[in-house]
């Protein structure tokens, strides 16, 4: 286990020692919401995401401590870290918190982690069913009005799609069909982060590197369709060439192609 000793003697473990059993959809979501919005924020170093750390929220109470599946802070060096402490970065907490949440996760979702959350000022508290177990819709989502919480209304795009708005990040969390998204097994509703300045879904680093390869694919291609031109333009004025080499030698001259 790692651990981080600070100058009074307290240690602060930067993990709990156990084995990580997610499911495969709660991994591959969590990992999902951490690269687009790393990927998203990139430009701003004063933003950062991390997900399934410990977050320690009271110095010298190494037991003050929560692990987000997905956190957003503002304010603060997007750095790696092996833990967070708040009081290492000028007292701010996560802006935005995500939980990739199931019916065995349910009790600590739906009342420990909100009454906390919303107690240390986290803006806004999402969750996300991946396989249906227990919410319906399998988005929820709550945003922190007056030191309380309050439910976001669940909206939906002309094409039917069912979205909530996160102003903290100034994006869109969507509901859509699962066959769209990352080639996993079919599930219920897939969640994507949607961007509504430039219109567009957030893609993954796995999905941004697919499109640059088909991107350098299809320069390769044109480049070759330009080659082969190139060289049937070369081959036919090579060929025109021994014609009128011909041509002369018997006398007669080539008339001028214009």
């Amino acid at each position: 286990m790692n651990t981080a000793l600070n100058s009074s003697g307290v240690v602060y473990p930067d993990c709990d020692g156990q084995p990580m059993t997610e499911s495969d959809a709660t991994r591959e979501y969590l990992i999902y919401a951490v690269e687009v919005l790393q990927l998203h924020f990139e430009s701003r170093r004063q933003v950062y995401v991390s997900g399934n750390l410990f977050v320690y929220y009271e110095e010298g109470n190494p037991k003050a401590v929560v692990s987000p599946d997905v956190l957003v802070v503002f304010g603060v060096s997007a750095k790696p870290r092996r833990s967070y402490k708040a009081w290492q970065e000028g007292g701010k907490l996560p802006a935005f918190i995500l939980e990739i949440t199931s019916n065995s996760t349910k009790v600590n979702d739906e009342q420990d982690k909100p009454r906390l959350y919303q107690r240390l000022g986290v803006q806004e508290y999402f969750q996300y069913d991946p396989t249906a177990d227990y919410l319906s819709p399998q988005l929820k989502g709550r945003r922190l009005v007056n030191g309380s919480y309050e439910a976001l209304p669940l909206q939906q795009t002309a094409d039917g799609v069912s979205y909530l708005t996160s102003q903290v990040l100034g994006l869109e969390l969507h509901l859509r069909d699962s066959q769209q998204v990352m080639g996993v097994a079919p599930l219920p509703k897939a969640l994507r982060f949607y961007d509504p300045q430039t219109e567009t879904i957030l893609p993954s680093r796995k999905e941004v590197e697919a499109q640059l390869s088909l991107a350098q694919q299809e320069r390769d291609a044109a480049q070759q369709e330009r080659d082969t031109a190139q060289q049937e333009r070369d081959l036919a004025n090579q060929r025109a060439q021994q014609l009128a080499d011909q041509l002369r030698a018997l006398g007669v001259e080539p008339e001028e192609q214009g």
